[in-house]
């Protein structure tokens, strides 16, 4: 593995893609963005990181603690918002918390509650702490203007859009990245058996495809979803089904136009096999179109879970979605902030996604070297 990423085509390709300033800095950005939601619950959580009692570490956000394990009445996880939970934390569990949780939670800031001395607790919580699905009760109005604790508002839930946004990013990109992926193993396929053997098995293939295409996939995940309970992996599942004949006809097109090319008819004279032939000859030379149309099957992956979010027919409601941002937006034209906030969340999301994959169409391109 390490041999190929120091080859001189690999080495060629990367500073094709350096040089292309605007994918470079796209890639970067992306990658800190993505990174960043991709341990949202490391940003954005409702449960403290690290919490102090008696001298003892304990991590809410990773594993679940009574309110009883901090001197608490309830066996039930413990709420950390609730001023009861973070004066038994900062006050080491004195009973006196739950009669008068403000006052107590005062004196035990300052390490001394009723003349003795306590052994003071701490809380380190979140960047932002409010996880996607935390409804915040202190909020007056729903949707909230953005403030101080809520940097982008609120939506009809008092639930923290930043926060939603985070996680919905998330799962937007890597539901996108998979379809794609899983959809293009199946076209590219498709499409180089079509194009490199030709014949009956073209014929038939072309018309197998037509009919699969011919099928309204909409009717087809509303039908689903009216059967099954959707989730992200059934969802998935659909939208491959549909979307893999995006490629067919572009690899069969680049198939057909090489496999009588000089080198391959040499192979063949060599009693290469028709797979090596396949995927280690002619696949490399038709990578260049494939990578050009790789962005807008991205984009178009991303763009069909959002309308299917946005119509109902996606991700269940406590999956935190963009596309159910974007319909509170509609719901709630006096709170503008959703509207911009759904808004630029896809513009830069599909932005640099779209940039990212020209520099690396660009990188794959033979014609274009290093300047």
């Amino acid at each position: 593995m390490s041999r190929i990423f120091k080859s001189p085509i690999a080495k060629r390709r990367w500073n094709n893609f350096k040089s292309n300033r605007r994918a470079f800095w796209s890639l970067w950005i992306f990658s800190v963005i993505f990174i960043i939601c991709l341990f949202a619950e490391l940003v954005a959580n409702d449960k403290p990181l690290l919490v102090s009692y008696k001298g003892d570490l304990y991590a809410p956000a990773f594993k679940f603690y009574s309110e009883a394990d901090f001197g608490g009445e309830f066996e039930s996880e413990a709420e950390y918002p609730a001023p009861e939970v973070q004066c038994l934390i900062r006050s080491g569990g004195l009973e006196s918390c739950l009669d008068d949780p403000e006052g107590i939670y005062a004196d035990a800031a300052d390490g001394i509650v009723d003349g003795q001395k306590i052994d003071k607790g701490w809380i380190l919580n979140p960047p932002i702490p409010y996880s996607f699905n935390t409804i915040n009760y202190d909020v007056a109005t729903a949707p909230s203007a953005p403030d101080s604790k809520h940097w982008l508002g609120t939506d009809d839930q008092t639930r923290d859009v930043v926060a939603r946004i985070i996680y919905g990013f998330r799962i937007s990109t890597i539901f996108g990245l998979l379809v794609v992926f899983m959809s293009s193993c199946i076209g590219i396929f498709a499409g180089a058996v079509m194009g490199y053997f030709g014949g009956w098995v073209d014929l038939i293939f072309q018309r197998l495809v037509e009919i699969w295409d011919s099928t309204p996939s909409l009717y087809i995940i509303i039908i689903f979803s009216a059967i099954f309970t959707m989730n992200f992996w059934i969802l998935m599942f659909l939208i491959t089904l549909f979307s893999w004949t995006g490629l067919v006809g572009l690899i069969r097109a680049e198939f057909l136009r090489a496999r009588n090319f000089e080198y391959v008819r040499a192979a063949r004279a060599l009693g290469v096999s028709d797979m090596k032939i396949m995927f280690r000859h002619l696949l490399p030379n038709a990578m260049v179109a494939t990578l050009t149309f790789l962005p807008f099957l991205v984009t178009g992956a991303i763009g069909t879970l959002t309308s299917l979010d946005f119509l109902g027919f996606g991700l269940p409601a406590s999956y935190p979605s963009l596309g159910e941002l974007a319909l509170q937006a509609k719901n709630n034209l006096h709170a503008p902030w959703l509207g911009f906030s759904a808004f630029f969340t896809f513009a830069i999301m599909l932005s640099l996604l779209v940039f990212i994959f020209e520099g690396v169409r660009d990188a794959f391109d033979p014609r274009k070297t290093f300047k």
